[in-house]
Protein backbone atom coordinates (compact mmCIF):
# COMPACT_ATOMS: atom_id res chain seq x y z
CA UNK A 1 0.00 0.00 0.00
CA UNK A 2 1.22 3.22 -1.13
CA UNK A 3 2.06 5.77 2.00
CA UNK A 4 1.11 9.12 2.53
CA UNK A 5 0.06 11.69 -0.14
CA UNK A 6 -0.57 10.05 -3.12
CA UNK A 7 -3.33 11.62 -4.88
CA UNK A 8 -3.89 12.53 -8.12
CA UNK A 9 -4.16 16.48 -9.46
CA UNK A 10 -7.47 17.77 -9.23
CA UNK A 11 -6.64 19.02 -12.59
CA UNK A 12 -4.10 17.64 -14.92
CA UNK A 13 -3.32 20.19 -17.41
CA UNK A 14 -3.37 19.05 -21.08
CA UNK A 15 -0.07 20.03 -23.20
CA UNK A 16 -0.72 21.38 -26.25
CA UNK A 17 1.59 19.60 -28.95
CA UNK A 18 1.41 16.24 -26.59
CA UNK A 19 -1.08 13.44 -27.31
CA UNK A 20 -1.14 10.48 -25.81
CA UNK A 21 -2.91 7.03 -25.72
CA UNK A 22 -3.23 4.18 -23.36
CA UNK A 23 -4.11 0.29 -25.41
CA UNK A 24 -4.27 -3.34 -24.10
CA UNK A 25 -1.60 -5.26 -26.44
CA UNK A 26 -1.73 -8.03 -24.25
CA UNK A 27 2.30 -8.41 -24.31
CA UNK A 28 1.91 -9.88 -21.01
CA UNK A 29 -0.82 -8.70 -18.72
CA UNK A 30 -4.57 -9.43 -19.74
CA UNK A 31 -7.41 -7.02 -19.39
CA UNK A 32 -5.06 -3.86 -18.60
CA UNK A 33 -3.59 -1.58 -20.73
CA UNK A 34 0.19 -2.01 -21.59
CA UNK A 35 0.91 0.24 -24.45
CA UNK A 36 1.71 3.82 -24.34
CA UNK A 37 2.05 6.04 -27.17
CA UNK A 38 3.05 9.66 -26.65
CA UNK A 39 2.87 12.24 -30.35
CA UNK A 40 4.89 15.07 -29.92
CA UNK A 41 4.34 18.39 -32.17
CA UNK A 42 6.84 18.80 -35.14
CA UNK A 43 7.94 21.97 -33.11
CA UNK A 44 8.96 20.52 -29.99
CA UNK A 45 12.27 20.00 -28.61
CA UNK A 46 13.29 17.03 -26.08
CA UNK A 47 15.58 16.04 -23.77
CA UNK A 48 16.90 12.84 -22.59
CA UNK A 49 18.52 10.98 -19.67
CA UNK A 50 19.54 7.12 -19.88
CA UNK A 51 20.39 4.19 -17.47
CA UNK A 52 24.02 3.93 -16.52
CA UNK A 53 23.51 0.40 -16.08
CA UNK A 54 26.08 -1.51 -19.09
CA UNK A 55 23.67 -4.33 -19.47
CA UNK A 56 21.19 -1.65 -20.75
CA UNK A 57 18.22 -2.99 -22.49
CA UNK A 58 17.71 -3.16 -26.05
CA UNK A 59 14.65 -0.55 -26.59
CA UNK A 60 17.63 1.85 -24.57
CA UNK A 61 19.98 1.44 -27.30
CA UNK A 62 17.51 2.10 -30.10
CA UNK A 63 16.59 5.05 -28.45
CA UNK A 64 19.92 6.38 -27.91
CA UNK A 65 20.88 5.72 -31.95
CA UNK A 66 17.46 7.74 -32.81
CA UNK A 67 17.59 10.74 -30.64
CA UNK A 68 21.62 10.96 -32.28
CA UNK A 69 20.06 11.65 -35.45
CA UNK A 70 16.46 13.55 -35.46
CA UNK A 71 14.04 15.25 -32.96
CA UNK A 72 11.54 12.60 -31.60
CA UNK A 73 7.63 12.43 -32.72
CA UNK A 74 6.56 9.52 -31.51
CA UNK A 75 7.75 7.81 -27.88
CA UNK A 76 5.97 3.98 -27.65
CA UNK A 77 6.14 2.28 -24.22
CA UNK A 78 5.47 -1.28 -23.41
CA UNK A 79 5.19 -2.93 -20.08
CA UNK A 80 5.39 -6.21 -18.71
CA UNK A 81 8.32 -7.11 -20.56
CA UNK A 82 12.27 -5.03 -20.66
CA UNK A 83 13.58 -6.98 -23.67
CA UNK A 84 17.04 -6.47 -21.62
CA UNK A 85 19.18 -9.30 -21.83
CA UNK A 86 17.76 -10.63 -25.03
CA UNK A 87 20.92 -9.81 -27.50
CA UNK A 88 20.38 -9.48 -31.21
CA UNK A 89 17.00 -10.65 -31.19
CA UNK A 90 15.94 -8.33 -28.53
CA UNK A 91 17.35 -5.42 -30.51
CA UNK A 92 15.60 -6.27 -33.84
CA UNK A 93 12.11 -5.95 -32.21
CA UNK A 94 12.57 -3.33 -30.93
CA UNK A 95 13.95 -1.94 -34.00
CA UNK A 96 10.61 -3.80 -35.73
CA UNK A 97 8.27 -1.93 -33.37
CA UNK A 98 10.16 1.39 -34.15
CA UNK A 99 9.81 0.83 -37.79
CA UNK A 100 6.15 -0.11 -37.63
CA UNK A 101 5.02 2.85 -35.88
CA UNK A 102 6.88 5.31 -38.30
CA UNK A 103 5.47 3.44 -41.28
CA UNK A 104 1.77 3.71 -39.83
CA UNK A 105 2.31 7.01 -39.10
CA UNK A 106 4.04 8.70 -41.54
CA UNK A 107 7.25 9.44 -40.59
CA UNK A 108 10.98 8.06 -40.73
CA UNK A 109 11.89 5.81 -38.21
CA UNK A 110 14.87 7.76 -36.74
CA UNK A 111 11.76 10.16 -34.80
CA UNK A 112 10.38 7.14 -32.86
CA UNK A 113 11.76 6.08 -29.95
CA UNK A 114 11.32 3.04 -28.02
CA UNK A 115 11.00 2.38 -24.01
CA UNK A 116 10.19 -1.10 -22.30
CA UNK A 117 9.70 -2.30 -18.90
CA UNK A 118 9.18 -5.52 -17.33
CA UNK A 119 11.00 -8.79 -16.72
CA UNK A 120 14.35 -8.87 -18.20
CA UNK A 121 16.10 -11.76 -19.94
CA UNK A 122 12.65 -12.83 -21.81
CA UNK A 123 11.87 -12.57 -25.75
CA UNK A 124 9.52 -9.07 -26.17
CA UNK A 125 6.24 -9.89 -27.58
CA UNK A 126 6.80 -7.41 -30.71
CA UNK A 127 4.10 -9.18 -32.59
CA UNK A 128 1.47 -7.86 -29.80
CA UNK A 129 3.21 -4.66 -29.69
CA UNK A 130 2.63 -3.45 -33.70
CA UNK A 131 -1.10 -5.60 -33.44
CA UNK A 132 -1.86 -2.72 -30.86
CA UNK A 133 0.09 0.38 -32.44
CA UNK A 134 -3.07 0.77 -34.93
CA UNK A 135 -5.74 1.42 -31.73
CA UNK A 136 -3.13 2.97 -30.11
CA UNK A 137 -2.84 5.78 -32.86
CA UNK A 138 -6.37 5.95 -33.25
CA UNK A 139 -6.82 6.82 -29.35
CA UNK A 140 -4.31 9.52 -29.21
CA UNK A 141 -5.74 12.60 -27.57
CA UNK A 142 -4.36 15.29 -25.40
CA UNK A 143 -6.64 14.36 -22.03
CA UNK A 144 -5.35 10.87 -21.92
CA UNK A 145 -2.20 11.55 -19.31
CA UNK A 146 -4.20 9.48 -16.26
CA UNK A 147 -4.75 6.86 -18.59
CA UNK A 148 -0.70 6.80 -20.16
CA UNK A 149 0.29 6.70 -15.91
CA UNK A 150 -1.63 3.78 -15.57
CA UNK A 151 -0.55 2.30 -18.95
CA UNK A 152 2.92 2.30 -18.32
CA UNK A 153 2.55 0.56 -14.69
CA UNK A 154 4.26 -2.69 -13.83
CA UNK A 155 4.63 -3.78 -9.58
CA UNK A 156 3.18 0.11 -9.12
CA UNK A 157 -0.13 0.01 -6.54
CA UNK A 158 -0.89 3.69 -8.18
CA UNK A 159 -0.25 5.76 -11.44
CA UNK A 160 2.12 8.43 -10.48
CA UNK A 161 1.12 12.09 -11.99
CA UNK A 162 1.67 15.80 -11.48
CA UNK A 163 0.63 18.84 -12.86
CA UNK A 164 1.38 22.59 -12.34
CA UNK A 165 0.32 25.90 -13.48
CA UNK A 166 3.10 28.78 -13.10
CA UNK A 167 1.94 32.83 -14.60
CA UNK A 168 5.24 34.60 -15.76
CA UNK A 169 3.96 37.97 -16.39
CA UNK A 170 1.85 38.05 -18.98
CA UNK A 171 2.18 34.22 -19.63
CA UNK A 172 1.19 30.74 -18.46
CA UNK A 173 2.91 28.04 -18.99
CA UNK A 174 1.44 24.27 -18.15
CA UNK A 175 3.80 21.27 -17.14
CA UNK A 176 2.79 18.12 -16.97
CA UNK A 177 4.26 14.49 -16.31
CA UNK A 178 4.00 10.92 -15.59
CA UNK A 179 6.49 8.53 -14.02
CA UNK A 180 6.60 4.36 -13.32
CA UNK A 181 8.54 2.71 -10.99
CA UNK A 182 8.19 0.49 -7.93
CA UNK A 183 11.17 -1.54 -7.36
CA UNK A 184 14.61 -2.26 -8.40
CA UNK A 185 14.46 1.81 -8.08
CA UNK A 186 18.14 3.31 -7.17
CA UNK A 187 18.01 5.10 -10.54
CA UNK A 188 21.46 6.18 -11.73
CA UNK A 189 20.33 8.77 -14.39
CA UNK A 190 16.71 8.76 -13.66
CA UNK A 191 13.09 6.86 -13.18
CA UNK A 192 12.23 3.80 -14.33
CA UNK A 193 10.54 5.38 -16.72
CA UNK A 194 9.30 9.07 -16.50
CA UNK A 195 7.73 11.50 -19.18
CA UNK A 196 7.82 15.41 -18.24
CA UNK A 197 6.44 17.90 -20.85
CA UNK A 198 5.45 21.58 -20.84
CA UNK A 199 3.96 24.15 -23.28
CA UNK A 200 7.19 26.24 -23.00
CA UNK A 201 9.37 27.67 -25.72
CA UNK A 202 12.90 26.23 -24.33
CA UNK A 203 15.70 25.87 -26.78
CA UNK A 204 16.81 22.08 -27.13
CA UNK A 205 20.53 22.67 -25.67
CA UNK A 206 19.18 24.51 -22.34
CA UNK A 207 16.34 22.09 -22.14
CA UNK A 208 19.06 19.21 -21.87
CA UNK A 209 21.11 20.90 -19.67
CA UNK A 210 17.53 21.74 -17.25
CA UNK A 211 16.89 17.83 -18.02
CA UNK A 212 20.29 16.45 -16.16
CA UNK A 213 20.24 19.32 -13.27
CA UNK A 214 17.08 18.75 -12.39
CA UNK A 215 17.49 14.97 -12.31
CA UNK A 216 20.27 14.88 -10.23
CA UNK A 217 18.13 16.58 -7.31
CA UNK A 218 14.54 14.40 -7.92
CA UNK A 219 14.80 10.73 -10.03
CA UNK A 220 18.89 10.48 -8.79
CA UNK A 221 17.91 11.18 -5.58
CA UNK A 222 15.54 8.08 -4.91
CA UNK A 223 16.31 4.67 -3.45
CA UNK A 224 13.72 1.93 -2.84
CA UNK A 225 16.60 -1.21 -2.83
CA UNK A 226 19.45 -0.05 -4.35
CA UNK A 227 19.24 -1.94 -7.99
CA UNK A 228 19.89 0.31 -10.80
CA UNK A 229 17.41 -0.69 -13.24
CA UNK A 230 18.81 -1.77 -17.12
CA UNK A 231 15.78 0.15 -18.86
CA UNK A 232 15.61 3.42 -16.91
CA UNK A 233 14.65 6.24 -19.06
CA UNK A 234 13.49 9.83 -18.59
CA UNK A 235 12.15 12.26 -21.13
CA UNK A 236 11.60 16.61 -20.78
CA UNK A 237 9.34 18.18 -23.82
CA UNK A 238 8.98 21.56 -24.76
CA UNK A 239 6.40 21.87 -27.43
CA UNK A 240 7.05 25.54 -27.44
CA UNK A 241 3.00 26.22 -28.16
CA UNK A 242 2.74 28.63 -25.40
CA UNK A 243 4.27 31.44 -27.42
CA UNK A 244 7.37 32.25 -29.97
CA UNK A 245 9.30 33.72 -27.14
CA UNK A 246 12.54 30.91 -26.51
CA UNK A 247 13.92 30.33 -23.26
CA UNK A 248 17.12 30.07 -24.71
CA UNK A 249 19.41 30.91 -21.15
CA UNK A 250 19.28 31.24 -17.49
CA UNK A 251 19.07 34.98 -18.17
CA UNK A 252 15.53 34.81 -19.75
CA UNK A 253 13.01 36.30 -17.20
CA UNK A 254 10.93 33.65 -17.71
CA UNK A 255 13.40 30.99 -17.01
CA UNK A 256 13.55 30.71 -12.97
CA UNK A 257 9.73 30.20 -13.35
CA UNK A 258 9.82 27.36 -15.30
CA UNK A 259 12.61 25.89 -14.44
CA UNK A 260 11.19 25.96 -10.46
CA UNK A 261 7.98 24.73 -11.63
CA UNK A 262 9.49 21.62 -13.60
CA UNK A 263 11.82 20.74 -10.67
CA UNK A 264 8.67 20.77 -8.07
CA UNK A 265 7.10 18.58 -10.81
CA UNK A 266 10.20 16.06 -11.25
CA UNK A 267 10.40 15.88 -7.36
CA UNK A 268 7.03 14.78 -6.72
CA UNK A 269 7.05 12.07 -9.91
CA UNK A 270 10.12 10.94 -8.02
CA UNK A 271 8.77 11.46 -4.51
CA UNK A 272 5.71 8.94 -5.44
CA UNK A 273 7.87 6.02 -6.67
CA UNK A 274 9.38 5.96 -2.93
CA UNK A 275 5.82 6.16 -1.88
CA UNK A 276 4.89 3.08 -3.75
CA UNK A 277 7.97 1.30 -3.17
CA UNK A 278 6.79 -2.08 -3.15
CA UNK A 279 5.79 -3.62 0.24
CA UNK A 280 6.70 0.30 1.40
CA UNK A 281 4.82 1.02 4.79
CA UNK A 282 6.91 4.36 5.71
CA UNK A 283 8.13 7.28 3.67
CA UNK A 284 11.57 8.57 4.61
CA UNK A 285 13.41 11.51 3.74
CA UNK A 286 17.40 11.20 4.47
CA UNK A 287 19.02 14.87 4.93
CA UNK A 288 22.39 15.34 5.23
CA UNK A 289 23.99 18.90 5.88
CA UNK A 290 27.09 20.16 6.88
CA UNK A 291 29.41 18.35 4.15
CA UNK A 292 32.51 19.80 2.87
CA UNK A 293 30.72 18.89 -0.54
CA UNK A 294 27.48 18.10 -2.34
CA UNK A 295 28.93 14.37 -3.30
CA UNK A 296 29.80 13.54 0.32
CA UNK A 297 26.23 14.53 1.47
CA UNK A 298 24.83 12.16 -0.97
CA UNK A 299 27.38 9.44 -0.04
CA UNK A 300 25.99 9.51 3.35
CA UNK A 301 22.28 9.95 2.68
CA UNK A 302 22.59 7.18 0.17
CA UNK A 303 24.14 4.89 2.26
CA UNK A 304 21.58 5.29 5.02
CA UNK A 305 18.91 5.04 2.35
CA UNK A 306 20.46 1.76 1.46
CA UNK A 307 21.19 -0.04 4.51
CA UNK A 308 18.83 -2.98 4.95
CA UNK A 309 19.57 -3.04 8.80
CA UNK A 310 17.95 0.94 8.74
CA UNK A 311 15.50 0.23 6.44
CA UNK A 312 13.77 -2.86 8.68
CA UNK A 313 14.54 -1.26 11.87
CA UNK A 314 12.34 1.58 10.55
CA UNK A 315 9.68 -1.11 9.19
CA UNK A 316 9.34 -2.59 12.74
CA UNK A 317 9.61 0.77 14.64
CA UNK A 318 12.52 -0.21 16.19
CA UNK A 319 14.14 2.82 17.46
CA UNK A 320 17.72 1.17 16.76
CA UNK A 321 19.26 3.98 16.13
CA UNK A 322 23.28 2.61 16.26
CA UNK A 323 22.36 1.15 12.32
CA UNK A 324 21.82 4.84 11.12
CA UNK A 325 25.37 5.74 12.79
CA UNK A 326 27.08 2.84 10.97
CA UNK A 327 25.51 3.09 7.84
CA UNK A 328 27.19 7.03 7.94
CA UNK A 329 31.00 5.58 9.06
CA UNK A 330 31.33 3.31 5.90
CA UNK A 331 29.75 5.91 3.37
CA UNK A 332 33.31 6.56 2.57
CA UNK A 333 33.73 10.26 4.01
CA UNK A 334 37.24 11.35 4.30
CA UNK A 335 38.85 12.25 7.64
CA UNK A 336 35.03 12.42 9.31
CA UNK A 337 35.48 13.18 12.60
CA UNK A 338 32.76 10.96 14.45
CA UNK A 339 32.71 13.50 17.05
CA UNK A 340 30.70 16.33 15.59
CA UNK A 341 28.29 14.18 13.99
CA UNK A 342 24.42 15.24 14.86
CA UNK A 343 21.99 12.62 14.32
CA UNK A 344 17.75 13.53 14.45
CA UNK A 345 14.52 11.38 14.20
CA UNK A 346 11.90 14.38 12.71
CA UNK A 347 12.51 16.65 16.28
CA UNK A 348 14.08 14.20 18.00
CA UNK A 349 17.69 14.40 18.61
CA UNK A 350 18.62 11.14 18.77
CA UNK A 351 22.70 11.48 18.54
CA UNK A 352 25.15 14.39 19.86
CA UNK A 353 28.52 14.52 19.14
CA UNK A 354 28.70 11.31 17.70
CA UNK A 355 27.34 9.44 20.69
CA UNK A 356 23.76 9.61 22.74
CA UNK A 357 21.93 12.81 23.05
CA UNK A 358 21.50 13.45 26.96
CA UNK A 359 18.20 14.74 25.95
CA UNK A 360 17.15 11.27 23.80
CA UNK A 361 14.55 8.38 25.37
CA UNK A 362 13.54 4.81 23.69
CA UNK A 363 10.34 6.24 23.92
CA UNK A 364 10.62 8.95 22.26
CA UNK A 365 12.46 7.44 19.33
CA UNK A 366 9.62 4.53 18.53
CA UNK A 367 7.15 7.60 18.46
CA UNK A 368 8.99 8.99 15.46
CA UNK A 369 9.63 5.55 13.97
CA UNK A 370 6.33 4.73 14.35
CA UNK A 371 5.13 7.52 12.17
CA UNK A 372 4.18 7.04 8.30
CA UNK A 373 7.15 10.11 6.87
CA UNK A 374 9.99 10.36 9.11
CA UNK A 375 12.92 12.95 8.41
CA UNK A 376 16.22 11.64 9.08
CA UNK A 377 18.86 14.58 9.46
CA UNK A 378 22.29 14.02 9.81
CA UNK A 379 24.64 17.52 10.61
CA UNK A 380 28.34 16.14 9.90
CA UNK A 381 29.14 19.34 10.88
CA UNK A 382 32.12 19.90 8.47
CA UNK A 383 31.00 22.88 6.11
CA UNK A 384 27.91 23.95 4.40
CA UNK A 385 27.03 21.42 1.54
CA UNK A 386 23.79 19.60 1.89
CA UNK A 387 21.99 17.16 0.26
CA UNK A 388 18.51 15.31 -0.21
CA UNK A 389 17.78 11.18 -1.07
CA UNK A 390 13.91 9.78 -0.46
CA UNK A 391 13.80 5.72 0.30
CA UNK A 392 11.03 3.83 2.13
CA UNK A 393 11.44 0.97 4.30
CA UNK A 394 11.81 -2.89 3.55
CA UNK A 395 9.07 -5.29 4.36
CA UNK A 396 7.74 -8.46 4.29
CA UNK A 397 5.63 -8.04 1.12
CA UNK A 398 8.75 -6.73 -0.83
CA UNK A 399 10.21 -10.31 -0.26
CA UNK A 400 6.90 -11.90 -1.12
CA UNK A 401 6.45 -9.35 -4.33
CA UNK A 402 10.16 -10.12 -5.79
CA UNK A 403 9.87 -13.90 -5.44
CA UNK A 404 6.71 -13.77 -7.02
CA UNK A 405 7.25 -11.26 -9.71
CA UNK A 406 7.27 -14.20 -12.57
CA UNK A 407 4.46 -15.96 -11.48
Amino acid sequence: MAVGNIAIPDTIYPINGIKLSATAAGVRYKDRDDLVVIELAETANSAVVTTKNAFCAAPVKVLRENFAKASPRYLVINTGNANAGTGADGMRRAESICEALASKAGVDQSVVLPFSTGVIGEPLNSEAVIAGLNEALDNLASDSWLAAAKGILTTDTIPKLASQKVDVADRSYHITGISKGSGMIRPNMATMLGYVATDANIAADLLQEMLSTINEQSFNRITVDGDTSTNDCCVLIATGTAGSDVIDSPEHPHYQAVYTALTEVFVRLAQLIVRDGEGATKFMTVKVTGGKMTQECCDVAYAVAHSPLVKTAFFASDANWGRILAAVGYAGVEDLDTEKVDVYLDEVMICQNGGVAPSYTEEAGKNVMSRSEITIHIDLARGDATDTVYTCDLSYDYVKINADYRS
